[in-house]
């Protein structure tokens, strides 16, 4: 009885200047694909790009000045002419709810960009000093949080005086604390890895370790964290400046707007804030969604 020898299956020759699977890069195109691939991170992204296209270039869009008044045509609904109407002082409202973009866009992503510094920071010095350091600025940290935002840039604004800039640093520092935690997590799961103790042991100092070896690997949830903040951001400036707290006059801040008009309501003028709120409401829809997106690709 013979047996049939079957001879051995070489694998395919790879050839030499073929990229790894699990390079960086290849990694990131993945990403990207499954991102672009991604309804929710599709859809957020549009209604962004939108807003960003309506700040950059609203004054040359809107069909009027933004704060040019018409007393003969005070708060007329919406018409041809006036596709949003007018409010109380013959003002366009689709003029200003196009300009008024402007404001938001720059306050809220300054203030999710200094948080995102200041979070990252604190998060890489607490998570990898750990012991006496990470118990103070931990604590800190809880003392701060334990006050709701509002509250905290309430007392903050009023004692240091209404600016923009004031907004931009009482918000930036407040989701600073809450994005620490994430980082401080993140961080804690990396730094007892092989990696680490390789620098370790090359005697790289601590700053190199943080910022070189373990930062480029909790990349991701920073990156999650900043966008659910940036939507958070946004209502929060629209809540200043409904308050009177954040961005002023003769800004057409949305928050603002619908500050200045919502006693009108009672006599029927909607349309003097329903496009604004609309418009708030958007704007944190689409940043959700992107969010969204990334946190489904990041956790793939």
């Amino acid at each position: 009885m013979s047996t049939a020898l079957t001879p051995d299956v070489e694998a395919a020759p790879v050839p030499p200047n073929a990229p790894s699977l699990d390079t960086p890069s290849v990694i990131r195109r993945q990403r990207l694909g499954l991102l672009l691939r991604s309804p929710s991170f599709v859809i957020g992204a549009v209604i962004l790009i939108f807003w960003i296209v309506m700040a950059i270039a609203g004054p040359f869009i809107a069909p009027y000045g933004s704060n040019d008044t018409d007393l003969l045509n005070t708060l007329t609904p919406p018409s041809g002419d006036h596709w949003f109407g007018t409010d109380q002082y013959g003002r366009d409202v689709l003029s200003r709810v196009i300009v008024g973009s402007r404001d938001i866009l720059i306050v809220a992503p300054l203030a999710t960009l200094l948080g995102t510094i200041v979070g990252t920071f604190l998060g890489l010095l607490t998570g990898y000093a750990r012991g006496l350091t990470d118990d103070v600025v931990s604590r800190i940290m809880e003392a701060f949080l334990a006050l709701p935002l509002l509250i905290i840039a309430m007392l903050v604004i009023t004692a240091l005086g209404i600016s923009n800039t004031t907004v931009i640093i009482v918000i930036g520092l407040s989701f600073g604390l809450v994005i620490a935690r994430t980082v401080r997590a993140a961080v804690l799961s990396e730094r007892d890895l092989d990696y680490v103790a390789a620098a370790n042991l090359r005697g790289e100092n601590p700053l190199y370790i943080m910022t070189v070896e373990i930062l480029p690997n909790v990349l991701p949830p920073i990156l999650v964290e900043a966008t659910v903040r940036l939507g958070y951001a946004i209502f929060t400036v629209a809540s200043l400046s409904f308050l009177g707290l954040g961005i002023q006059p003769p800004s057409s801040d949305w928050g603002l707007a619908i500050s200045q008009n919502y006693g009108l309501i009672g006599g029927g003028y909607w349309w003097t804030v329903l496009f604004d709120a609309l418009a708030i409401g958007s704007l944190v829809v689409g940043v959700n969604l992107a969010a969204e997106g990334i946190h489904g690709v990041v956790d793939a």
